[in-house]
Order: C-alpha cells, then sequence, then structure tokens
C-alpha cells in the first residue's frame, strides 16, 4: 500500500527553520512533536502493513494526529510572526 508521510517537515516545509527553532527552545512544542512523529510512525505503519485495526480506532487516531497537528501550526506561525 502506498502511505503518504505525515512528519512536521512534509506537512509544513516553509516552516523547516522554525520546527528547528522551537524544538531546541520550547520543552512544550517538543513534546507535541515527537508525539505527533510518534502517533504518525504508529499510522504508518498500520497502513502500510494492512495491520487488522477496526476503522474507528485508526480514525481516532486520526483526528488525534490532527489536533496535534493543529497545536502545532499555530505554535509555528506564532513564532514566525
Amino acid at each position: 500500500m502506498n502511505v503518504d508521510h505525515h512528519d512536521l517537515h512534509h506537512e509544513f516545509p516553509e516552516f523547516a527553520e522554525a520546527i528547528h527553532g522551537l524544538k531546541a527552545s520550547s520543552t512544550h512544542f517538543a513534546r507535541l512533536s515527537d508525539e505527533y512523529d510518534a502517533l504518525t510512525a504508529r499510522i504508518e505503519a498500520l497502513e502500510e502493513n494492512d495491520a487488522p485495526i477496526a476503522d474507528t480506532a485508526l480514525e481516532e487516531m486520526k483526528k488525534q494526529r490532527l489536533k496535534l497537528k493543529d497545536e502545532l501550526y499555530g505554535m509555528l506561525k506564532a513564532a514566525k510572526a
């Protein structure tokens, strides 16, 4: 199965410097980023391996990832402003 990668650098290439800077300067951003990366890796592994998982469980994981992504995006926008 072809799986799109959703790491922060692919999602927000225009914020590459801000991502690096916030990971180094903000423990909150770094923690959320790590959580986002771990959840993304788990989702991608499930999708790549066609692992048996309920659609609702996978959708909940994706919603959680989207919530994290929105929060991280807000922090990135604020940092770049």
